[in-house]
């Protein structure tokens, strides 16, 4: 159980930031970023600030709740040494793990499932055919919203050359193909001949199989074998996660400038945020998306559509 926040209501939230940074500086790692974001990082753990006008936000997250215990300690007792013209009340929550965080509330998801473009009859019977043939697994298919966002993102960028790494029963294909102009083409990439029959059955009823090319086979196998030159408009990563570097790296490289690169997943059900969790998705994820923040040929944004999504536009 190793995440948890606490809420202090206060007008200086921004000087007890730059205090704990400078006080605990030779103590532990601690740094200020310019927007006045702090961050300490302790050998059992790592607390998070933030200020806001109203209020100092704080997260710590450890690789169990010891750990947490230990953050929230050193940091409360520091912060209220500080506090010397006002009383601060700390309240910390109870350590949860990550995979317990509400990354989009039922409300919220539902609110905007119904304010986004219709998906269409196709779409919808996919989604039912889908949840009967593949029982548990259903939940890899992508949710309407962020399909109509992928089809949205193909037109703002103008593709013409698309490639999508996992295509599970064809839903975001789907999405991808509707936003291509004619004479684009969709290269999908996936290793399962079961759920990809679906996906050509549905590819024909949505007028959309003649600008799809299903490559059945080890998708990094297929992308190094595509042409070396910057071609690429737009790419959707969204397979398994072990792979999700090398997928990457394989299609950054070959984005023609302002072309995108969209990935699925990127918080792991709240995993990659939870340091307890060290399974090798888990540490690629998080390399992965560190590696993103600050990669010099992309520009990139994470947005919190459903369980992640990144996007990278190649500069």
């Amino acid at each position: 159980m190793p995440v948890s926040t606490a809420h202090v209501a206060t007008s200086r939230s921004s000087r007890y930031i730059k205090q704990l940074i400078s006080h605990m500086g030779h103590k532990t790692t601690a740094e200020l970023s310019g927007d006045g974001r702090g961050t300490l990082t302790f050998a059992q753990g790592t607390c998070v600030l933030t200020p806001s006008g109203d209020h100092l936000g704080m997260i710590v997250t450890a690789g169990d709740a010891e750990g947490v215990a230990g953050v929230q300690d050193v940091v409360t007792r520091h912060l209220l040494r500080f506090a010397t013209q006002e009383s601060l009340d700390v309240d910390w929550t109870e350590p949860v793990s990550g995979s317990s965080l509400q990354l989009v509330d039922p409300v919220v998801g539902d609110y905007l499932l119904e304010h986004c473009t219709p998906a269409g009859d196709v779409l919808d019977e996919l989604v039912v055919r889908t949840r009967e043939a593949t029982g548990d697994a259903s939940g890899m298919q992508v949710s309407r919203d962020e399909g109509a966002l992928l089809t949205m993102l193909v037109r703002l960028v103008g593709a013409r050359h698309a490639i999508e790494v996992g295509v599970f029963t064809g839903y975001s294909s789907i999405c991808i193909a509707q936003g291509l102009p004619e004479g684009g083409r969709l290269l999908a990439c996936d290793v399962s001949d079961e759920w990809t029959s679906i996906a050509r059955d549905y590819w024909e009823r949505a007028g959309v199989a003649d600008r799809i090319d299903l490559k059945v086979g080890p998708a990094l196998e297929t992308l190094r074998a595509l042409p070396a030159e910057p071609y690429v408009d737009i790419a959707f990563i969204d397979a398994d996660k072990e792979n999700y570097p090398a997928y990457y790296e394989e299609i950054v490289q070959r984005l023609r400038p302002g072309g995108l690169v969209v990935l699925d997943n990127v918080f792991l059900g709240g995993r990659v945020m939870d340091p307890a969790y060290q399974e090798e998705r888990h540490l690629g994820m998080r390399r992965l998306n560190d590696l993103i923040a600050t990669d010099a040929r992309v520009d990139s944004v994470m947005l919190p559509v459903r369980d992640g999504v990144t996007l990278a536009r190649r500069r």
